[in-house]
């Protein structure tokens, strides 16, 4: 049996190299300390003021955006804002949201060949002899499926040009949402987490300083 898929080869062509263009969000002397990545996550606690900067790639990105204004202002982390010049952070990143056909091509085939032959011999006279039998069948199936599904790849940067976090999200929609409107949610959801894990972080810090200063001095 033999299936072929074909169709979303260039969905998101391009979208690819916005994280690799992104500056470092972290030191790469040693991936395992955590400490770097920690800092950068608390530095989301500085940010009040968030503009959605204009976002590259393909068709619908214009809607993603608008969609990713409204996600992340129901989150109530930031004040969202249509003048840069007052935020203290640029979400920025590239989009998708395409309308795109699929191919499938499924071949499925039995094929049984055979054949015998033989002779005879003798001193004035020779006889050959030959059989041969076959079985072939063969079943094709061509379907054309029509796909919708959205993209989007962001990250948040202070005026500083710091990338203090980034997510890549993807879609084909959900129960109750078209792909671009789920995926500006799941972008929402993600900065929420990191949002949490921000104050979680710096609880316990307060917690250790609190601790340190209560600890009496060695003598």
């Amino acid at each position: 049996m033999v299936i072929e898929k074909r169709g979303k080869l260039a969905l998101f062509a391009g979208l690819g190299c916005l994280l690799a263009a992104a500056p470092a969000t972290a030191p790469t002397e040693n991936p395992r300390d955590p400490a770097p990545l920690d800092a950068l996550v608390l530095k989301l606690l500085t940010v009040r003021t968030v503009y959605v900067d204009e976002l590259r790639g393909t068709d619908g990105r214009e809607q993603i955006r608008d969609m990713l204004i409204g996600s992340l202002q129901r989150t109530g982390l930031f004040i969202l804002t249509e003048d840069q010049e007052h935020a203290d952070a640029y979400l920025r990143g590239s989009a998708a949201d395409l309308i795109f056909t699929e191919v499938h091509r499924q071949r499925e085939g039995i094929q049984v060949r055979g054949s015998v032959s033989g002779s005879d011999r003798d001193s004035e006279d020779s006889e050959f002899h030959s059989n041969s039998f076959g079985v072939g069948d063969t079943d094709e199936n061509y379907r054309r499926e029509q796909k919708h599904e959205a993209m989007a790849a962001v990250r948040l940067v202070l005026r500083s040009g710091e990338v203090v976090w980034s997510t890549t999200q993807e879609s084909a929609g959900a129960k109750y949402r078209g792909p671009a409107a789920d995926v500006a949610e799941k972008v929402a959801k993600e900065l929420l987490r990191a949002h949490a894990r921000a104050r979680e972080l710096a609880q316990t810090k307060k917690g250790e300083s609190a601790s340190l200063e209560g600890k009496p001095a060695e003598r």
